[in-house]
Parts: C-alpha cells; structure tokens; sequence
C-alpha cells in the first residue's frame, strides 16, 4: 500500500459559472470597480442636477413668473444643491483618485478594499435616499439647511431629516474611501515609489483624502447635532436654550469650503498630468505644484468665514478670513505659472483632453478672481446673498468638477474602457460649453453687483431691471446644459464604439500607462523597480535600448547592467 501524496490532486469539472456584470460590481472589492461606480454615479447625477438647475432657471426666465410656487421651487434648490456637491463633484474627485492612484504607485490593489467597498455603498444608500423623499416630501430648507430655519419649530415635516441622514451617509462612505486611499498611498507604493517620486495626481489623491477626512469629520458631527435637535429635544443649535445657530454655520462652512477646495485639487492635478504629457515636456516645476496643492487644501479651508461676513462673528475673524482668502494668490498663481511654463514652447498636442484643461483653467481664474473680489471685507457684506455670489462660485466649480472632470474622463477613458472618446464630438461639446458658461452666469454678476438681485429667491419683480439679465442667464443654462449633454452621451456611445486606444493611449509618465486597458484585477503581472519621478519614460527607454541591442550583430552587443 503506497503512502498518500503529501500534494493531493484537485480535479475540476470547469471553470465556475461566470456571474452577471452587475452582480460583480455589487460585490466586487476591486478599487477599479468602484471607482467606476463612483465617476458613472457622480455623471448620472450631473444630469439631474442640469435637469434641477434648468427647472429653476426656467421659473426665473421672466419676473413674476408662476410657473412653479414656491416651495417646489425651494425643493429642486434644496436637491441641486446637495446633488451638485454631494452626489456630483466630490464622489467625482473620489472616483478618479480611487481608480487612478493606486495603479500611478504601482499598487495591486488597495490596503483596506472592504472598507472601500462598504464606503462605495453608502454613497450609493445616501443618493438613493435622497431621491426617494419624492415618495414623501423632498427637503425644502436651501442648499445649506440653516438653524433655527431648518429646526422642528419652522418645517414640520420630515424633508430635513432626510436631507440630514442621505447627505450623512454620503459623507461617511466619503470618509471611509479616503481612509483607504491613505493607506494605500502610504503601505502599497512600489519598490522604489518614493514620496518625491509620486506623480502629481497621485499627490493630489493624498491630500484630498486627507481634507475629505478632516471636513467629513466636521459635517458628520454638524448633522449629528442636527439630528438630535430635530427628533431629540437637543438644544446644540438653540440660542434660547444655551445653545447656538451660528456652531452650524461654522461647522457647515468648513464642510463647504474644504469640498471647495477638494474638487479645485482635483482638477489641477488632473491638469498637471495632461498638460506635461500633451505638450511633450516634463512639468516645469513638480515641487512647486505639489507644494501648492497642499497649501490650497489648508489656506482655502481656512478662509470657512469669507462666508459668514453677514453673521455675528467679530471683526478680527472676519480679516482672518480675508487674509486666508487672499493668500491663496500665491498657490494658485505658482501652479497656473507652471502650467504655462510647461505649455511654453512644447510640442503642443490639442487634443481633447488639453482642449477641457484649458477651460478649466480660464473658468477657474475667473471665479477665483471674483472671489478674491468677495473676500474683501466691504465687498463681501454686501454681495455676499447677489447672484454675484452665486456666478463666482458656478464659475470656479463648473471650472473644477465639469471641465476639470471632462479633462480627466477624455485623459483616462482610454485606460478605463481600452477606447478613446469621439474627438469631434468632444471639441463640438466643449465650445458649447464655453458659450453657454459665459452666457448663463457673466448675466448673474451684473444682475448681482449692479442691481442687488437677491440669491436663491424664486421670483423677481419687474422694473427692477433684472428681465434681460435672467432670461439671457436661463438661455446660457440650456446652451450649458447642451453642452454638458453631449459629453454625457459621447462618453456612452465611446464605450462600446469608440476607436480603440492602445495600453499607452497618450505617451503619459505614470504607471497607469504600463497596466493594460482595461486593466486585469491585479492591475500589474510586473512590478518595475520605480527609479525616478517618469517611470514610463523610463520603461519606453530601457525597451527602445533593448530593442536597438537585439538588432546589432550578437558579438557587438553590450551586457546589459
């Protein structure tokens, strides 16, 4: 009798039955899978937000208008608002940095892919619920529900406890994604992948991670509070109790202002990986831009107060505020000098992507130079609820999360589906864009600073001049929409039917470029040994020698070292 086998055999009938697509993603822990859920959500509900935004713009078109009372009008402000900045612009940020980091540092996966995954989800959870208040009654206290307004006192009914319990666990599934994204950029770099060697974008994914765990900290603990004010007897935000309404505004602000910042990161790390790689030069000055990012995620979430001038806060924070606000100059000018720098005589290459950057930056500058205008004491008081107010804001969001977030989508789609998006159709959407970008807000700031047209209010009068300005703005919104809208479906039809792009689609310097597009589960069957801050140029280099020694005569070949 012979001894048994210390390696038994396993023996297969085949291979387990493949699963649907959507039970995959539903289960699946991959960062790639998830971030895709992330940036297609964060799309779909750019869509609705366009849809809200439109309704509104409509109900504006003309002075006194009654096309929609005013609470519904209340409403859809209420769901744009928490669509464009919860379910829209940071999950967007989110997914990009959750798909792209770890294959820029050559990682195989993520350190804490459950925690991921269940962060996901309740992003997923959160978006649902919000939506679902159309079964009952949507929340209709504003974009930022202010105490004692927002209190059981003034709306009874339960649109603010949901609005509380969908934009909470959309955050904590924020905190959760960027907790995982910190381990990971901080255990699972490549041999080599030293912090000074990192990419750009990947620098960015760092820091907007930790500012999405700082602020969602923040949020969490103002909604808490909220919470237990409205359904627990708490007296947090009650000034007649021994509380205080103006801790919301604080607390909330921060939130605000850090997501601000977080899609503004986004989107120039983004830019700082495109506009290199299209113009065929290195980034003029990485230090600096990585510096910069991270000065921007500290000044900017500092100046919280530039948007309380109005609220009982003493002189001393407010040009604190205004200090913090104006030192931003230095961040912002210092990266939009390198880009140029970079731009400046290269090989320059229009494609689509560099085409979004472009727009991001023009779009930005003017917004942020608007709110540097607001940041000033005096200005601020008094344009701070215009229209002024909200075109400044639109400008440099719209810069950020739509064009910065296009850039990044032309950029990366090739790796994320192994097809580029239709170029002709990107250049026709993106000067729809523009136009419609100029035309919807420029109006805005005229109606705001010259004629004190006040912000989110659901009607104006006529003889107040307003009436060319609000239905110029509504004409921009639709072009804008329209523009947006083809994006949207040319990123639908490339999927399937765009030309196919090669694993190296555009000549980039990070490691994303050396995985396969799509990339397989593991992203990488090698680990190269990272040995300066472009990889890629690294790898194409050491190919083209290899390739260049097999073609000489084998007794003229070099060893190789």
């Amino acid at each position: 009798m012979s001894a048994p086998s210390k390696n038994p055999e396993l023996v297969t009938d085949g291979f387990p039955p493949r699963r649907a697509r959507w039970v995959q993603l539903a289960t699946s822990p991959d960062h790639k899978d998830l971030g895709r859920i992330l940036i297609t959500a964060a799309l779909g509900f750019l869509f609705l937000a366009l849809v809200e935004l439109l309704l509104m713009r409509l109900q504006l078109a003309v002075p006194e208008n009654t096309f929609m009372p005013p609470v519904t009008f209340n409403r859809i402000l209420s769901l744009y608002g928490a669509t464009s900045i919860f379910l829209f612009a940071i999950p967007l940020a989110l997914g990009f940095f959750y798909y792209v980091a770890p294959l820029q540092i050559g990682a195989r996966g993520t350190a804490l892919p459950r925690l991921g995954q269940l962060g996901t989800w309740l992003f997923v959870g959160g978006a649902a619920m919000l939506y679902c208040t159309f079964l009952f009654t949507p929340p209709e206290a504003g974009v930022n529900p202010l105490p004692p307004l927002s209190g059981i006192a003034f709306i009874e009914n339960n649109g603010v406890d949901a609005w509380l319990a969908a934009c909470g666990l959309a955050t904590l599934g924020f905190v959760l994604v960027a907790v995982d994204l910190v381990a990971t950029l901080r255990r699972l770099r490549a041999p080599g992948m030293a912090w000074r060697r990192l990419p750009v974008f990947a620098w960015a994914a760092a820091i907007g991670s930790w500012l999405t765990i700082a602020i969602g900290a923040v949020m969490l603990a103002a909604i808490t509070m909220l919470m237990i004010d409205r359904n627990f007897e708490g007296v947090f935000f009650a000034g007649d109790a021994g509380g205080s309404p103006l801790l919301w505004q604080h607390l909330s602000w921060i939130f605000y202002t850090g997501a601000y910042m977080l899609i503004l990161i986004f989107a120039l790390g983004a830019i700082a990986e495109i506009v290199p790689a299209l113009a065929r030069k290195p980034l003029f000055n990485r230090g600096a831009t990585i510096g910069s990012l991270v000065a921007i995620a500290l000044l900017g979430t500092l100046a919280w107060m530039q948007n309380m001038y109005t609220a009982p806060i003493g002189l001393g924070w407010m040009y604190f505020a205004m200090v913090m606000s104006l030192a931003l100059i230095v961040p912002f000018g210092l990266i939009f000098f390198n880009l140029i720098a970079t731009l400046s005589g290269g090989a320059i290459r229009m494609r689509a992507p560099l085409l979004f950057a472009a727009g991001a930056i023009v779009a930005i500058v003017i917004g942020l130079v608007s709110e540097m205008n607001h940041a000033m004491v005096a200005a601020g008081w008094r344009l701070q609820h215009t229209t002024d107010s909200t075109a400044a804001t639109h400008f440099a969001l719209v810069g950020g999360a739509v064009f910065g977030g296009f850039a990044a989508l032309h950029w990366w789609f090739p790796k994320m589906t192994g097809r580029t998006m239709g170029e002709t159709l990107a250049r026709f959407s993106f000067w729809t864009m523009v136009v419609g970008l100029f035309v919807a807000f420029v109006p805005l700031f005229i109606a705001g600073s010259e004629h004190d047209q006040v912000v989110d209010a659901y009607k104006f009068f006529a003889g107040e001049g307003l009436d060319a300005y609000n239905l110029i703005a509504t004409i921009g919104a639709f072009v804008l929409a329209a523009g947006i809208s083809m994006t949207l479906a040319n990123a639908l039809l490339s999927r399937e039917g765009g030309r196919p792009a090669g694993h190296d689609a555009w000549g980039g310097d990070s490691l994303e470029w050396f995985a396969l597009s799509p990339p397989e589960p593991h992203n990488f069957d090698l680990l190269p040994d990272v040995r300066s801050a472009r990889p890629m140029r690294d790898i194409r280099a050491a190919i083209a020698h290899r390739s260049a020694r097999e073609e000489l005569p084998a007794s003229e070949r070099q060893p190789v070292a």
